[in-house]
């Protein structure tokens, strides 16, 4: 009876609006729904740096840099031992990624919404196919150009 005890598998975490992520493709997966943000960076409590940027990639390699300069955010995720999820009001979530002493904070900033909207339709294959048709055009306008 023990040997069935033991060989019975936790259910997965259940986090819903705030909690502690150690799972890195969860922080990933979380973090990649990030645009623009506000960043606070603290070492020891004490502010380093702060700003707004753009998440531009969220990945998890561990040879790989975190890196936020010029309103750009790049970041690992391996950078991290945990993130920490907290909600501060109904409409506002921040996000906390913590390695020992130190913490980048992520606070998402409201963005168009139109924005949004095209950016998530706008992917890999909708963009090569819409560069195929204005090519196509512009190679057709050429060609009758030359007739």
């Amino acid at each position: 009876m023990s040997q069935q005890h033991n060989s019975r598998q936790l259910p997965a975490p259940c986090i819903v609006e705030s909690g502690i992520i150690v799972n890195k493709e969860d922080m990933k997966r979380l973090l990649n729904d990030l645009t623009h943000v506000r960043y606070i960076h603290k070492i020891d409590g004490v502010i380093q740096n702060q700003g707004r940027g753009v998440v531009l990639e969220v990945f998890n390699e561990p040879n790989q840099a975190t890196i936020v300069v010029n309103k750009s955010l790049y970041i690992n995720v391996q950078s991290f031992d945990y993130l920490y999820l907290n909600q501060v009001s109904p409409e506002e979530t921040y996000f906390d990624l913590v390695q020992e002493n130190r913490t980048l904070t992520l606070i998402p900033m409201p963005s168009d919404s139109r924005e949004q909207q095209v950016s998530r339709n706008l992917g890999f294959d909708n963009i090569e196919e819409m560069l195929g048709e204005v090519f196509s055009a512009k190679w057709d306008m050429h060609f009758d150009e030359d007739l």
